[in-house]
């Protein structure tokens, strides 16, 4: 482990020396910001460098509003009207001329067949260094000074009614996340408090600052609508998994599939949003029952038996409607058909600070929680093989492909290449894309059983488990 961290730091000194200085704050970012263009009426250029978060406020407000492309792709700007092209729908991915990602990652999009105008997706791929958290006198609490950490990071953000809150997370999650393993510095053993639950702690405090700020900067910094968050931080041997919405991660380790996530819908979350609306009937506002229905009650059954279920019960039972129970239910329909009052179909992620229920005032923010679920893969209780690997994909991917056709897709593509060949995992996350996408055709984008392919924003890591490359 130790030497996986040297790694980390070698890799931070041959992209460009010495770790970044530390920025007074999270809100003030100096990591490059993503890939810009305009509207796809005129994209531009990219920049000659990245930025460096020290523009003015106006521009900075004007980059954030643009549509933006995560800077590793390294997009030129024919590049960047491919990526627009919601006929065309091009595969993208980072250039074989350029620096590699860590771990010689995969990584493969594709923009919606029109189901909204820009990529909604981000993507973010980083090694970060972690300075130790300094004392009162601004001494650092290390015995000696330069100590520190590195962790590799990897998140994918799928926005919703607007890129801004994606494009945002984007660009900070993984500084608060920094600032909050700073605190493992002064970490001490103790019986109760491991060092995996301070690192699981530090991730879903940063989601919720991360949160945090968006509700801050919504207005002055144009971040609309909201994203699902998927993010994976490896540190001293661990493989964390956050996840915030219904993106999806597994693991096929020898073929063996070992989910690392979990989808937060309102099916999935349906107690704990009933939970809420009976402890807190105002959030309902008189519009809602917190109760769920089998179906839509009507007046004429007033006084009728129905099946029915609250926040304690997962079977059924029945009750005697009543006239409260003719309001519309807190959670309705089935499947990725399934909304919260009636107005979205994802229950946790950053961002919705904004989001009314339809032609009312009435938030739905409450409802909605910001903390990730955080699984924990150690890798150092297993050897891998270069054909371990971790797939990330937002929806788009999952939508149309099970499990075992993620599995197979990577047996079929890993086994066609050389072990040693780092753009074997390139080629794996194209082949996923380019599967869940589908191929043209009259009555739309179809799959080779000619059911449809997701016209959704599809994004998809893969991350290699072992082999050459790994962990440098």
């Amino acid at each position: 482990m130790l030497n996986r961290v040297r790694s980390a730091v070698a890799h931070l000194v041959s992209s460009g020396g010495a770790p970044p200085p530390r920025p007074k704050s999270p809100d003030l970012p100096n990591a490059p910001s993503p890939q810009t263009a305009a509207p796809p009426e005129a994209p531009r250029s990219p920049p000659a460098t990245a930025g460096s978060g020290s523009a003015a406020p106006a521009k900075t407000v004007e980059a954030r509003a643009s549509f933006s492309r995560p800077t590793f792709l390294q997009l030129s700007p024919g590049g960047l009207r491919r990526a627009v092209d919601h006929a065309g729908r091009a595969v993208q991915s980072p250039p074989d001329t350029g620096r590699r990602l860590p771990w010689s990652t995969g990584y493969a999009e594709v923009i919606n067949a029109g189901k909204s105008r820009h990529n909604e997706d981000q993507a973010c791929c980083e090694v970060v260094y972690v300075e130790g958290r300094r004392s009162v006198s601004g001494a650092p609490r290390e015995p000696s000074q330069g100590q520190g950490l590195c962790f590799y990071y990897w998140g994918l953000f799928d926005g919703h009614a607007g890129g801004g809150a994606a494009e945002m997370a984007a660009r900070l999650l993984h500084r608060h996340i920094r600032e909050q393993l700073k605190d493992l510095s002064c970490w001490s053993s103790q019986k109760e408090v491991t060092h995996e639950s301070l690192v699981v702690g530090a991730i879903e405090n940063a989601f919720q600052f991360m949160d945090e700020q968006m509700a801050r900067e919504r207005r002055g910094h144009q971040v609309e609508g909201g994203c699902c968050a998927l993010v994976v931080v490896y540190l001293l041997g661990k493989v964390y998994v956050a996840n915030a919405g219904d993106s999806r991660a597994i693991i096929v380790r020898n073929g063996e599939i070992i989910p690392m996530s979990r989808e937060f819908t309102p099916e999935t979350e349906r107690q704990r949003l009933q939970l809420l609306g009976f402890l807190k009937p105002e959030l309902l506002g008189g519009e809602f029952t917190h109760l769920e229905f089998p179906r839509r009650i009507q007046p004429k059954e007033l006084g009728q038996r129905m099946l029915y279920r609250d926040q304690n019960m997962t079977g059924w039972a029945y009750k005697k409607i009543e006239l409260e129970d003719l309001r519309f239910p807190l959670v309705c329909g089935e499947g990725k058909k399934a909304r919260v009052m009636a107005t979205i179909g994802v229950t946790r992620g950053l961002g919705d600070h904004n989001l009314k229920v339809c032609s009312s005032t009435l938030p739905i923010k409450p409802f909605l929680s910001c903390f990730p679920e955080v699984r924990v893969y150690d890798l150092t209780q297993y050897e891998h093989c270069p054909d371990d690997v971790l797939v990330l994909g937002t929806d788009g991917l999952w939508d149309v492909t099970s499990d075992c056709e993620v599995a197979a897709t990577v047996d079929r593509v890993l086994s066609a290449y050389e072990p040693n060949d780092p753009s074997r995992y390139k080629a794996l996350a194209q082949a996923l894309v380019l599967g869940a996408r589908g191929t043209p055709r009259d009555r739309g984008w179809r799959l080779p059983n000619n059911k449809l392919g997701s016209g959704d924003d599809i994004s998809v890591f893969v991350i290699p488990l072992g082999g050459p490359g790994s962990y440098s």
